[in-house]
């Protein structure tokens, strides 16, 4: 049984617009889990998808393309 394609996204977002990212990221269906942070990031969410291409159209075209949102960290996970 093969895993499905997942990635953890960190996201700094404009001053005063995280919660405005923060619904915006959690609207995403293939975003599985959310939360804001106070450390150096202000957003972490959980990204499944179908396919590695998939999850790569969701956090370039999606994700990042989300006003206020300054910068992105993507880690896919493997195991």
């Amino acid at each position: 049984m093969s895993l499905m394609p997942r990635a953890i996204v960190l996201v700094n977002a404009d001053v005063g617009k995280e919660s405005e990212v923060y619904d915006s990221i959690k609207a995403i269906p293939e975003v599985t889990e959310a939360y804001t942070s106070y450390g150096t990031y202000d957003i972490i969410a959980i990204v499944n998808a179908e396919s590695n291409e998939k999850l790569k159209s969701i956090i370039t075209s999606r994700i990042r393309s989300i006003p206020s949102i300054r910068s992105t960290l993507s880690m896919p996970v493997v195991d």
